[in-house]
């Protein structure tokens, strides 16, 4: 493998282990880092299930992978690591929640970027349930995960419990004969997880819409106001359809000018756009998979949505 000069600098930490930004030393490369955490007790099947996946996908809107590590370090222990392209403006969830600054002073996400940063997403997903054989589940869809390049496009990444389905298995939810654990991240399992159902695409499909109203409202479906029978998804519905600009991220409108905030025309077109993302969010986290939309369904209709509202701002 090519030598790899790690920076001090962390770029993130997940279940499994920490990122670094490094540089790969022959071609002045800036790369990401994911070094395993040899401590963790699903460090081997994580690093296996992550590989697996990725040798399978190569897509635009996923994390493009250079190389992996497995090797034994200069203390005896087992090394693993897989090296990724670097992706400038980080992760999804920081723009939403943390009021980060990318380097061109940008410190809120437009419409029209959480517009295109939804179908890049949607896209990666239709990619791997749809154009991958056999199917690929991710399994663990969420801000966190979703990953910005300088343009401010998405990259789907973190395939650590990702699942690739065989060719006995269902791509719809079947009742396993064996405890195959949660798959997930809190606030983001499909329901039908915790009901010993199998992994199918219409877990992907449930974590999609919350991570849509996620995306759209700022609020995250692990805050403190949803408790006691309120969840992220119960509080989108209940908005629509009249309610939705209520519940929208106020940081939307920090790009508008004076102007087209006060512009009925502007608000229509706005609210409009809101509603049918709240709404495409709101079917897609149906608490019944056999109710959801299909991947296929929701990808188009995400893509119809973006597109109408660009249309407008011509």
């Amino acid at each position: 493998m090519e030598q790899i000069d790690f920076l001090k600098q962390m770029y993130g930490k997940g279940r499994y282990g920490t990122v670094y930004r490094g540089i790969l030393e022959n071609e002045a490369i800036v790369v990401a880092v994911k070094v395993f955490n040899i401590q963790h007790p699903g460090l081997y099947k994580s690093f296996q299930a992550e590989c697996e996946a990725l040798r399978r996908v190569r897509h635009r809107c996923l994390v493009k992978i250079i190389t992996c590590c497995s090797s034994i370090n200069h203390q005896g222990q087992d090394f693993r690591a897989l090296v990724f392209e670097f992706m400038v403006n980080r992760s999804l969830d920081r723009w939403i929640h943390s009021n980060f600054e990318g380097p061109n002073g940008q410190g809120a996400l437009t419409l029209s970027q959480r517009l295109d940063i939804a179908v890049d997403i949607v896209d990666a997903l239709d990619y791997l349930h749809n154009g991958c054989q056999p199917p690929v589940i991710h399994c663990d869809l969420k801000p966190s995960n979703i990953l910005l390049n300088q343009d401010m496009r998405a990259r789907v990444g973190d395939f650590g419990i990702a699942k690739v389905l065989d060719e006995s298995t269902s791509k719809h939810p079947v009742k396993s004969n064996s405890f195959i654990g949660i798959r997930g991240s809190i606030g983001y399992i499909a329901p039908e997880y915790g009901d010993g159902l199998m992994v199918s695409t219409y877990g992907d499909v449930y974590i999609l819409g919350i991570t849509l109203i996620e995306m759209f409202t700022g609020r995250s479906p692990t805050d403190d106001m949803f408790r006691d029978g309120m969840s992220l998804r119960y509080f989108a519905a209940g908005a629509l359809p009249d309610k939705v600009m209520e519940i929208a991220d106020s940081n939307i409108w920090l790009h508008d000018g004076a102007n087209n905030r006060n512009d009925a025309t502007h608000i229509t077109i706005t609210k409009k756009c809101l509603s049918a993302i709240i709404q495409l969010g709101v079917l897609c986290s149906k608490q019944l998979p056999i109710e959801q939309l299909s991947m296929s369904d929701a990808t188009a209709e995400m893509h119809a949505i973006r597109d109408s509202y660009s249309s407008t701002q011509q």
